[in-house]
């Protein structure tokens, strides 16, 4: 079928919403450190005070040429809209639900809490360093893990020289942590 008969869905992002807002565990808050926290507001300020305004010139710039039906101005603009309002929604949804935690309180500590980078050796020998973040701040490649992941519960409230069983689906897996760090306090 030609593309240009298939309505495209309006749901897709709040489906990826919806599947996201599922990786909360029930009853759990959405643990973010305060500088994820500041990222997402910064992100929202900004689709707020500058993307947005700019689409809607766009679209009222396309509006006043005439026929919107075969207006690809018109058309990509409400579209673009679209998806500039419902990120705005989910950012904010976020931002309600957001429990605060400044990992520095454990500055100098040597157990696993929420904000800890931590350095353990897997039963292959290979060292990895890891720092325990929120969902929304997760970045794997760069060592961010959320939470709520296996190796986050894993090795929670375990102390620096600790092993730890990690459960997998290749069985379990026993890491050593060598090193548990937190950000210094900000000075007053």
């Amino acid at each position: 079928m030609n593309k240009a008969f298939v309505k495209e869905s309006d749901h897709d992002d709040d489906d990826e919403a919806a599947a996201l807002a599922l990786a909360i565990p029930l009853g759990a808050k959405n643990y973010i450190t305060p500088a994820g926290y500041q990222r997402i507001k910064d992100e929202l300020l900004r689709l707020i005070d500058v993307d947005r305004p700019e689409v809607v010139k766009i679209v009222h710039w396309a509006a006043s040429n005439g026929d919107r039906s075969e207006n690809g101005d018109y058309i990509y603009g409400k579209r673009r809209l679209r998806e500039i309002d419902r990120r705005i929604r989910f950012l904010t949804k976020r931002m309600d639900l957001a429990a605060i935690v400044d990992p520095s309180v454990h500055h100098g500590g040597d157990q696993v809490f929420f904000g800890a980078t931590v350095t353990y050796r897997n039963g292959a020998g290979e060292t990895h360093t890891i720092t325990i973040v929120g969902i929304d701040e997760l970045d794997p490649l760069n060592g961010k893990i959320s939470w709520v992941s296996p190796v986050a519960r894993a090795i929670t409230k375990a102390r620096e020289g600790d092993l730890v069983t990690l459960t997998t689906p290749h069985g379990a897996e026993e890491l050593e942590l060598l090193a548990v760090r937190y950000p210094a306090p900000a000075p007053d």
